[in-house]
């Protein structure tokens, strides 16, 4: 029912910033929570951040407080990733992801992208 396309991944320095962008195609993308997971090599997927379908309220992992920032247009069916002051740490795969519930995109989606590997370099 919805398909997912990141784009902007990409490899920085360390303290550098990215912004990633998933499009949905589908009529119902604003019916949809948004959400970001990432999943680094030998490392378990966890929670990004997460977005309501009206973009009301958002969530972030401990980890990316204060630094990445979720937000979406629903217009353009897109949700956005902006990262800012990457560590080495944030280096992952990024999935964009799409669930009807807010409170199931802490652990899971019904909804996944392909991914967009994100390097950052110390």
């Amino acid at each position: 029912q919805v398909q997912l396309v990141e784009s902007g991944g990409g490899s920085v320095q360390a303290g550098g910033s990215l912004r990633l962008s998933c499009a949905a195609s589908g009529r119902t993308f604003s019916n949809y929570a948004m959400g970001w997971f990432r999943q680094a090599p030998g490392k378990e997927r966890e929670f990004v951040a997460a977005i309501t379908w009206r973009g009301s309220r958002t969530s972030y992992a401990n980890s990316v407080k204060g630094r990445f920032t979720i937000s979406r247009d629903n217009a353009k069916n897109t949700v956005y990733l902006q990262m800012n002051s990457l560590k080495p740490e944030d280096t992952a795969v990024y999935y964009c992801a799409a669930d009807d519930s807010y409170t199931d995109l802490r652990t899971e989606a019904d909804f996944w992208g392909q991914g967009t590997q994100v390097t950052v370099s110390s």
